[in-house]
């Protein structure tokens, strides 16, 4: 069943260049600021080492400690968290987002399109799927930075509530953020 309201914290931050650790520590902190009432809370793509093109010395598994750090927060503060990652996995490296419940559910999404221009499509494999996260009775779409180009990939065809974008996007591009942003809305 459907929650009447969905709460959500968005979890903005410096990132400490390619260092999980130091990642993890300052984002507990700011996590625990969140309002209890939060039922999901939202990190930043590549949130535990930055927009990193290395990600041979940066990639966890799924058993990996971030993953688990992601575990522990969603059942410490009672809320889904969400974010994406490096994760390697059968000899390749994704830009995968994931989405951990409370009750340790976790989904994930593949990034599909990869920023070709800093050489991602070289380092990640691109994700080919769609997924849609039933979470308290809310569709929940997730797409991961420069999906966000590509408004066919998602347009609301599956009937989501609410699309979710997480991104480490240059401040230098902001404008074209926030015009893509509402372009989405708009359309869907």
């Amino acid at each position: 069943m459907k929650t009447e309201t969905l709460n959500v914290t968005l979890i903005q931050a410096d990132l400490f260049w390619e260092d999980a650790r130091k990642n993890r520590a300052n984002l507990e902190k700011l996590i625990t600021r969140s309002p209890a009432a939060s039922k999901l809370i939202v990190l930043p793509e590549m949130f535990s080492t930055g927009f990193s093109m290395s990600p041979e010395p940066l990639a966890e598994t799924m058993k990996g400690d971030t993953v688990q750090w992601m575990e522990q927060q969603a059942i410490r503060t009672q809320a889904a968290i969400c974010g994406s990652l490096i994760i390697t996995e059968n000899g390749n490296y994704y830009n995968r987002f994931l989405f951990v419940t409370p009750e340790g559910e976790i989904t994930m999404y593949n990034k599909r399109h990869t920023f070709n221009m800093a050489g991602e499509g070289d380092r990640y494999k691109a994700g080919n799927e769609q997924v849609i996260i039933d979470y308290l009775g809310w569709k929940i779409f997730p797409q991961v930075c420069y999906d966000l180009r590509f408004p066919v990939f998602a347009r609301n065809t599956s009937e989501y509530d609410v699309l979710i974008y997480v991104a480490n996007w240059p401040k230098t591009r902001i404008n074209a953020w926030d015009a893509l942003l509402k372009a989405r809305a708009i359309e869907n």
